[in-house]
């Protein structure tokens, strides 16, 4: 197969040799060969600016931590952060550019902020009248189950921009048209699909080399809970930032590890299984505690409901220790973190009020409006 990229530098790359390039990457913007996009654009275009997202054009910035705007060492050109004082691009930063281009890895998972710079960057050369090219990417944990949630119109946040489920099953050159046309941000804009990759295929089966697009997205099986366990980011719970296995094990210093993984496992959820584990984390919630919890592990990959996985697990924490888990706030913010993360506060209110059978078939049923629209923007069989 071909990625977005390579496509572009075999068919594309004359049709923009006389333009001024401005390109948002990261360390995932590389080929096969494991050739960065910056010096290959560097030396076969004009390029003339570089944008960061969250965790920087090196992804050397932990999550939330404010990337300043620098000089890159190797081509000295400016990087301008998107995820600094502003997060979107100014007139000044593209002033010098003519088309922007978009080249960097996603996760599946709508609460990625990567997506939501793409947006912004679009909208933004909207209103500047700049040319957007999306280079595509896999989507790393399939691109056919799709699982989740709306987000709801009073809890759009930079974790979940629009209404699209936690897991979309679709690439982010597809995002883009998506994004693009439904809600109505009308850039010139022009997607580099792949060659040859195919929806139903994870990751580890395209024979690509893989590069972490952040600190903590450790593996294909983090990624695959990632839609379910990111919810935990909304508690007092850790979600094993600072180990080995972020989002792959959750707990706390008040967890009971054994009684846990026997409550969790006796609900027989399809493609999982939790083992009891001990771990203290470096960084972040309970930084040098003990916490007692649960490893995650997938056991049947294509089958696993991630969302399903992450609202038992929590809705279990919950009735066992209601009274030490919480849910976190934040004055600076209209709604709890959580009900950002989850789109909307029904899934906490079920939670406490132990009706998430419901919540989940009302998940579902939310699909049904979702579906039909995203099939308009599928690119690939």
């Amino acid at each position: 197969m071909k990625l977005g990229l390579e496509v572009f530098l075999e068919k594309y790359l004359d049709d923009y040799k006389e333009k001024r390039v401005g390109l948002v990457t990261n360390p995932t913007g590389v080929n096969q060969r494991l050739e960065s996009n910056i010096d290959l654009f560097f030396k076969h275009l004009n390029l003339t600016a570089l944008f960061s997202p969250e965790h920087g054009i090196r992804a050397d910035a932990k999550e939330g931590e404010k990337v300043s705007s620098s000089v890159d060492e190797v081509t000295g050109l400016p990087v301008y952060s998107l995820y600094g004082k502003t997060r979107r691009p100014s007139a000044d930063m593209l002033e010098n550019v003519d088309v922007m281009i978009f080249d960097i890895q996603d996760i599946g998972s709508r609460y990625y902020t990567y997506i939501y710079t793409l947006a912004y960057v679009m909208a933004a050369c909207k209103e500047h009248q700049k040319e957007v090219i999306v280079l595509d990417r896999p989507n790393p944990i399939g691109g056919v189950k799709v699982e989740g949630n709306l987000v709801h119109q009073d809890f759009t946040s930079f974790v979940g921009l629009y209404p699209i489920p936690n897991r979309h099953g679709m690439t982010i050159g597809e995002l883009a048209h998506l994004f693009n046309e439904e809600y109505s941000i009308f850039c010139s804009l022009k997607v580099i699909p792949m060659e040859g990759w195919e929806r139903s295929k994870l990751y580890d089966e395209l024979g690509l080399p893989w590069v972490p697009p952040s600190p903590n997205v450790t593996g294909l099986s983090m990624q695959l809970l990632y839609p379910g366990t990111c919810l935990i980011e909304g508690t007092n719970l850790s979600e094993a930032r600072g180990t080995v296995r972020p989002f792959e094990m959750v707990g706390a210093p008040f967890i009971n590890a054994r009684e846990l993984a026997n409550h969790f496992n006796t609900l027989e959820l399809e493609g999982v299984i939790a083992r009891p584990v001990t771990f203290t984390p470096t960084y972040q919630k309970y930084q040098g505690e003990k916490c007692y919890g649960v490893q995650l592990h997938v056991m049947n990959r294509h089958n696993i409901r991630p969302v399903q996985v992450g609202v038992h697990l929590l809705h279990l924490i919950y009735q066992m220790y209601s009274d030490e888990m919480e849910f976190i706030g934040n004055e600076q913010l209209k709604h709890p973190f959580f009900d950002l993360l989850a789109g909307s506060s029904e899934l906490r209110e079920a939670i406490i009020h132990s009706q998430i059978d419901r919540c989940l078939k009302n998940m579902r049923n939310g699909l049904e409006s979702f579906l039909p629209i995203r099939e308009k923007y599928l690119i690939y069989n």
